[in-house]
């Protein structure tokens, strides 16, 4: 399989609903809480690509541009940016939807490094 080819089928997509349980003061989605759901969909994109122990090593910008109000959806939506030897990048956007519109934003966006690594923990050549 070519490496474009591998890089399509681990794009990762996850959809959530934001519950008040995940919101802050201003009934806004906790930004910790974004990055966590990022990171989740970062690793698994990451996993897929490789089929190898991946471990996060960085998250570069993460731009917060619109606020992601209760009672919405949100879309992740997970991809391949670089391969290097041992490490490759992910770049995780979080789409807000409306429940009962057709209303779709882009409302934050990153980059998160991923390190593949063997049963000791060492870094190993992505495969």
């Amino acid at each position: 399989m070519s490496l474009e080819e591998k890089i399509k089928k681990s794009r990762t997509t996850i959809f959530k609903a934001v519950f008040p349980n995940t919101t802050n003061h201003y009934d806004t989605l906790f930004g910790g809480t974004a990055m966590q759901l990022m990171d989740e969909t970062a690793f698994i994109a990451a996993t897929r690509f490789s089929r190898q122990q991946m471990v996060t090593v960085s998250s570069d910008k993460i731009d917060f541009k619109k606020p992601i109000p209760a009672g919405t959806i949100i879309e992740l939506d997970g991809y391949i940016t670089h391969v290097g030897n041992t490490s490759l990048k992910v770049r995780v956007d979080i789409f807000v939807e409306e429940m009962y519109t057709n209303s779709r934003e882009k409302a934050v966006s990153g980059e998160f490094t991923f390190v593949a690594i063997d049963e000791t923990k060492n870094p190993i050549q992505i495969l």
